[in-house]
């Protein structure tokens, strides 16, 4: 029938020619076609046949593929099965997470050989976000360094920003981050040296108190030799977040960047949200320090419906404004009517003349850092390090003269920092015994 059909369709093209030469060369083309589909035809017939007096089953004689295309396997009973079994679709998030979530039992019970010392890096903090209450926040590209040894009486040693305002006793977050660790480690809290050298400034609405908590409990889970589970649990920030109340400060500690968390339900849970380039700090840090208890007293237990529709939309489009690097929306996106104006009220007097200064003077937004007293403006321009760049490139400087000029019209003393965020968050700089002792592999700062 397949011959029939070629030589019929040809032979109505050659009826419709009036070139005698080309229907020549066409008549020739159809012999040529109806011997190689004769061939082919033949040729069928007898892997057919070759195939029907086999007694062994048919998928024996396929062999197996390690890759699919498309959705073929869709028709091939052994290849659905074998896909069934072993792969898994770029779209199958669920599958992926099942499994992540099958071996992180495995993980729990994986523990490498307990430590002497440790120490780790954490980074500052930016939490809120203006109408982020609690959910959001940003690691900034200031860190303060522990090391925690076994030692044989407990001691706390600090130096640099905030060591004289630090508790040196064990009601320090790193002493309770540690001992957390331990507690998941199963393994009874020893006793340990804290020696801290510290770029956060201390209780000025930096993440200072989270800092701490990562620190202590990352050094804490070192020293033990126990490893947590990530993916399907996030152990690590359950711990964390545990201690301190909500996700916005400790997850930029863990994970670096601007994240987003949540608790919902069952664990806490972060998304890491996408960053502009060119976006430049300008932080001004009062002299004096803030309490989150007085930043908290001063906040109503309930809001109204329109409060709470004002940060809905304030925090959809400051998320928007972010993942698409619209920078001149920000302004709008920090936005707050939770907390900024009750602490600017009562207790940060300079907060919003400093805010509106900071936005004539070039920002693209500003707002109160965590609880206060940092004030804290994002700019937009920078192309590198501000040596290296032509001054009138960027507005980082005349934002920073703007925000001082109105401290000094309060009377308050403070200094201005201007860095940038941190993409990277906690890790570990140094351990005795080295990691990479245990083999081959070479660790950055050769830990």
């Amino acid at each position: 029938m397949l011959i029939v059909n070629i030589c019929y369709s040809v032979t109505t093209n050659i009826n419709m020619s009036n070139s005698k030469a080309d229907s020549n060369l066409v008549g020739t083309a159809v012999a040529a076609a109806a011997a190689g589909a004769a061939l082919a035809y033949a040729a069928m017939k007898m892997s057919e046949k070759s195939s029907s007096s086999s007694s062994k089953p048919e998928e024996t004689h396929r062999s197996k593929r390690n890759s699919y295309i498309y959705d073929d396997y869709k028709n091939d009973p052994i290849l659905a099965r074998d896909a069934s079994e072993n792969m898994i679709f770029p779209y199958n998030h669920e599958e992926k997470m099942r499994r992540r979530i099958a071996q992180r039992y495995a993980v729990e019970e994986e523990n490498s050989a307990p430590r002497n010392s440790v120490t780790v890096k954490v980074p500052a903090t930016s939490a809120n976000m203006g109408p982020g209450y609690d959910c959001l926040g940003m690691a900034v590209d200031l860190w303060t360094e522990v090391t925690v040894e076994r030692a044989d009486k407990f001691e706390i040693i600090a130096e640099g920003e905030g060591a004289e305002e630090m508790p040196k006793d064990e009601t320090n977050l790193m002493v309770t981050g540690a001992k957390a660790a331990f507690d998941a480690a199963n393994k009874p809290y020893p006793v340990l040296k804290y020696t801290v050298v510290s770029r956060i400034p201390y209780a000025r609405g930096l993440g200072s108190s989270s800092a701490a908590i990562v620190a202590g409990i990352i050094a804490g889970l070192v020293l033990a030799g126990h490893k947590l589970p990530c993916w399907g649990s996030e152990a690590l920030l359950q711990i964390a977040a545990g201690i301190e109340g909500h996700p916005d400060n400790v997850a930029p500690v863990i994970y670096g960047g601007i994240q987003l968390g949540i608790h919902n339900g069952t664990r806490w849970t972060t998304e890491r949200i996408p960053s502009p380039s060119g976006m430049q700090l300008v932080l001004f840090i009062p002299d004096f320090v803030g309490k989150t208890s007085d930043a908290r007293g001063v906040l109503k237990p309930e809001i109204s419906r329109e409060e709470a529709a004002f940060n809905i939309g304030r925090i959809g489009f400051l998320v928007h404004a972010l993942c698409v690097g619209n920078l001149d929306n920000l302004k709008f996106g920090v936005e707050d009517k939770m907390h900024q104006p009750q602490r600017g009220n009562a207790i940060y007097k300079y907060l919003y003349p400093m805010i509106e200064a900071a936005e004539k003077a070039g920002a693209n937004c500003a707002y109160l850092s965590g609880a206060g007293p940092t004030v804290m403006a994002l700019t937009s321009g920078a192309s590198g390090d501000i040596f290296t760049q032509r001054e009138k490139e960027r507005t980082d400087r005349g934002v920073a003269h703007a925000m001082l000029r109105v401290a000094e019209d309060f009377g308050i003393k403070g200094r201005l920092v201007v860095t940038q965020m941190s993409h990277e968050g906690a890790h570990i700089v140094k351990v005795d015994p080295p990691f990479s002792s245990e083999g081959s592999i070479e660790y950055r700062d050769q830990v």
